[in-house]
This record gives structure tokens, sequence and C-alpha cells, in this order.
């Protein structure tokens, strides 16, 4: 006979509340709403609660656990639908304060999508509830792996919305450390895994290791994870000699209300005048403006307004990076970034967008219906290739990527096939405006940060209304400006990856997903769910 633990008699609702509140808790340790910053410790005691919720009974064997599949499944759509809910709720500014949609369909949207996406959680938690192992460290590792799947379900189908994955709440903690050779994703799992493995700790256990062993160990993992992170990466290993100038920079933030930005009467003069008088009177090696910060086709821009900005970087060493949408009706438009140096002054360098926002750069199947409800400029954009070659510019090669394209690690990661080729910088133009001052702001921050940790690249951010921000190869902010303000971000970035002399070489996340994307994880992830149903099989069979 199993020995169920207390959970197993609790009437659902109380599992029910406890779910939704350690789902909102995940939700606020992606950013916290007192300051933006993520907190790693809550993420884990969020994950705790719920895989306390779900943890084998002690002494559980032949499928006998805490609550059956059908109650997982329930419990895992909750806390994922509050956690994602929590997370991107204000979805709801651009849609109702922005888009015009009622507010009753624009809460409905929300938490469709929400609990839509939390169902590949409800799966996980219903496959963990039917086929954990009956060892305690691989059942562990077997919520590790299903959590996995479930991450890499929601950032990958249905073009992927990976917002708010609980990896991000680490970009300060212990496993941050674990970003430059598994991703956001393998930080995600192993996170799962740890919770469920603190959760099925005995005093039992406790008691019969040593108390100086388990200082031991974790002063050893403390003194690995610091000499990974920073002495592997640091500038200061590398000879004064051997590392490259600083590439200065200009970063605008044009601040233009969201609701005037697209206004032919008030936004577009305003951001018109406002960036081509700062892009002429940059001095920096390198000047970037947001997304869409010329928010007109080409061919709508007064007669030589465009080639007056191209003619002032044709000559000297500095180069400038300016959003604007580009096409026509003919060719389709795109989402785009020019590059203009002196390299470029017979065609101007040009990046496009490859990762469309859903409902905002194209309209799915099916849900016109759904857009035209909105007054948001939307259209079907064309989609760039991904691995997009990179903008040289005083020996840096900058590689950019627009809006939330900085979410996919994977594609970003195809950049780095050819280690002579990676970019030695990364440039994100975005405009976070549509959700107001909100929490989104630092998310997408925090985002970027991990970028730079996986790949130990800076990443430099030009945005509309923030964060404008420099982050170093190690993923700390050096340089930040005020947000919601117009102004210019001044300072300086080193470019990482230069030459083969220099010692310096790509991370081994940016080496194996530059090559076989993110297959690796979906390998492990269902080699452990099929191992773990053999085992399963196997298990009844000596029953019966």
């Amino acid at each position: 006979m199993s020995r169920h633990s207390q959970t197993a008699n609790w009437p659902l609702l109380p599992q029910l509340l406890l779910a939704l509140v350690a789902g909102l808790a995940q939700a606020a340790s992606l950013a916290w709403p007192g300051n933006g910053q993520p907190l790693w410790w809550l993420q884990l005691v969020s994950m705790a609660v719920l895989a306390w919720l779900v943890r084998p009974a002690a002494g559980a064997y032949l499928g006998a656990y805490t609550v059956r599949w059908q109650r997982g499944a329930i419990l895992g759509g909750v806390f994922g639908t509050a956690w994602l809910a929590g997370t991107f709720w204000w979805l709801f500014i651009s849609m109702h304060s922005y888009g015009g949609l009622p507010a009753p369909l624009a809460v409905a949207a929300v938490l469709g999508l929400a609990a839509f996406l939390a169902s590949y959680y409800a799966a996980a938690l219903a496959l963990f509830c039917r086929y954990a192992p009956v060892h305690r460290g691989g059942g562990a590792l077997f919520f590790g792996a299903l959590w996995l799947l479930a991450e890499l379900a929601r950032g990958i189908w249905w073009t992927g919305f990976p917002w708010g994955a609980g990896g991000y709440a680490h970009v300060d903690g212990p496993l941050a450390v674990l970003a430059r050779h598994m991703g956001v994703y393998g930080i995600s799992a192993v996170a799962a895994a740890l919770a469920m493995g603190l959760v099925q700790v005995r005093a039992a256990d406790l008691r019969s290791v040593p108390w100086w062993a388990l200082l031991l160990a974790m002063g050893g993992l403390l003194a690995w994870a610091t000499v990974d992170r920073h002495c592997a990466v640091d500038l200061c290993h590398t000879p004064a000699h051997r590392r490259p100038a600083p590439l200065s920079l200009e970063l605008l933030q044009g601040n233009i209300p969201q609701d005037e930005k697209f206004q032919p009467g008030s936004g577009v003069p305003v951001a018109l005048q406002w960036y081509a008088e700062a892009l002429r009177n940059a001095q920096a090696d390198l000047v970037v403006a947001p997304e869409t910060a010329i928010p007109l086709l080409p061919q709508q821009l007064i007669p030589g307004y465009l080639e007056g900005i191209q003619q002032r970087y044709a000559q000297g060493s500095q180069a400038a990076m300016v959003g604007i949408p580009l096409g026509d009706e003919a060719q389709g438009y795109t989402n785009s970034v020019l590059g203009m140096s002196a390299a470029t002054q017979a065609e101007p360098y040009r990046y496009d967008k490859h990762h469309l926002v859903p409902f905002g750069e194209f309209i799915p199947p099916f849900f016109k219906w759904f857009t035209e409800m909105m007054n948001i400029p939307l259209g079907d954009f064309n989609r760039g290739t991904v691995g997009q070659a990179s903008f040289a510019v005083a020996g840096q090669r900058i590689a950019p990527n627009i809006c939330y394209e900085d979410l996919f690690g994977e594609e970003l990661g195809a950049r780095f096939i050819d280690p002579a080729l990676a970019p030695t910088v990364f440039v994100n133009f975005s405009n976070i405006g549509w959700f107001g001052d909100t929490l989104a702001i630092d998310q997408h921050l925090h985002i970027s940060r991990m970028r730079a940790l996986e790949f130990e690249r800076p990443m430099v951010r030009a945005t509309n209304t923030g964060a404008t921000v420099i982050i170093d190869h190690r993923g700390v902010v050096t340089h930040q400006l005020a947000r919601y303000t117009r102004g210019v971000l001044k300072g300086e970035v080193h470019g990482r990856g230069l030459d083969a002399q220099s010692g310096w070489s790509i991370t081994p996340y940016a080496w194996w997903v530059s090559r076989w994307g993110l297959w690796p994880l979906w390998g492990l992830g269902a080699l452990a769910l099929l191992v773990a149903m053999v085992a399963a099989r196997g298990r009844r069979a000596l029953g019966d």
C-alpha cells in the first residue's frame, strides 16, 4: 500500500487557490512590481508550491501518486493561466486603450491567450502525475524534462510566444551561469527539477549527510558559478594590447506618444524633425534610432529627407542605424532597419524583421474579424530571412533585431555558425509604447539581458519610450536613459569575438544552437518522457 501525503486528501478548491497564488508569484518573480527587478528565489518558491501539490506520495509505487492525472492537469492549467495572465496583462492596454477594443473583450482576449498557452503546462503536469518515476531523483528530473517540453512548445508552436519563460527570473541568480551552456529554456528546466527535488527532501535525508559535506558542496557550487560566469568571460583576462577599442554610441529615444506616433498632424512631424536633428548632430561611432523611428515609407517622405541622412554618414567613420518601414503595395512591406555609413554609400545596409508579431504584423488565418475590431495600424508584412548579415562598423559586426525578436535566442544564434562572422554586438530596436509605462518594459529588458548572457555579447537597446540601455556581455546594464523622456543615451560598448588571436570564442550554447536549433532540448525532453512511460508500463506489468 502507498502512503499518501496530506495534500492527497485536500478538496480541489484549496489546491486551485494555492496554484493560482503560486502562478501569480511566478509572474511577479519575472519583474517585481515594486522595482521591476527579477527575483530568482521567488520563481523557485512558486515552482516548489506547484511541485508540492503534485509530488509523488511518500512510498508511492505502481503509479500511486499524490493526485490523479486529471487533477494534475487542472492544477497546471490554473497555475499557467495565472502566471501568464499576470505576466502579459499589459496586452489589455494595446487592445483597449490604443486599439479601441471594448474592455470586456480585451480582458477575455488576454485570459483566452493565457489559458491557451497554459494548456502546455496542464499537459506536462498530467503526464507527470501519470508517469512519474518512483525514485525521487528520477521524479525531479522527469518534472524538469516535462516543464522543458512545455516551455519549448509555448516558445515555438503557432509562431511561438515565449514571453515570460520562468528562466528569465534567474538573470541575476545563481542559475544565470547556465545560460552560456543551455540557454533560458535549460534554466527553466533546471529550476523546475530543483523545485521538485526540494519538496521531496525528508528530514532523514538531511540527518544522514554530515554538515561539513553540505557546506563543502554549496561552497563548490558557488565557486564554480562565480568562476564560470565572470572569470571565463571577463575582459580583465585579455591583455590590454589585444583588447579592441570601445565603440562609442548614441542611442536615440524620441518618446513619441503612442496615440500620436502614426498621426500625420501630431506625432509624425515631431518624430521626423527630432530624429533628423539628432542624427545630424551625433558625434558617436554608431548612432541608433529605434523601431519605426521614421514612421513613414521612404516614398511618403519629403523629397530629400532620407537622402539627407544618408549623405550625412556618407563620409567619415561614423555610422547610423534607423528603424523604418520599407516596401510598396506590389512587393509587400517590411519592418526594417537601414544602416548608413561611408561603406554603404552606394546601397544602404538593410535588415528586415523575420519573427513577426501575430495580430500586429501579420494576421493569423481566421482572425481577420478580430483585428478589424481594433483601430491599430495593422498589416501583413513580409518576413526577412533568419541569420541575415551583420552591419560592419569600426571593425565591429553589429547584428540588429527588432522588437520581440530577441525572445528567440535560437534565431539569433543562427548567426554564430561561423565564429569568424559571428556578431560582436547585438542591437535591439523596439517600441514598447503600445503597452504603456508598465512592467512590460522591465520584462523586455531582462529578456535582452538573458540573450547577452547566452551569447556573451553586448546587447544595445534603442527604444521609443524605454528601456533604452547598454548591456555588457555579462548581462549587466552599464548605461540607461530615463524612461518616457526624450533624449540621447551616450556611452560605449566593448564588442566580443573580434578575432581569433584574442582568445574569445562563442559560447557552448551559441555553438550548438547555431547548428541544431532547439532540437537537442526537444530530444532530451522526449527521451525522458519515453523512458518514464516504458518504466511505468514495466511497473504495472510487475504489479499485475
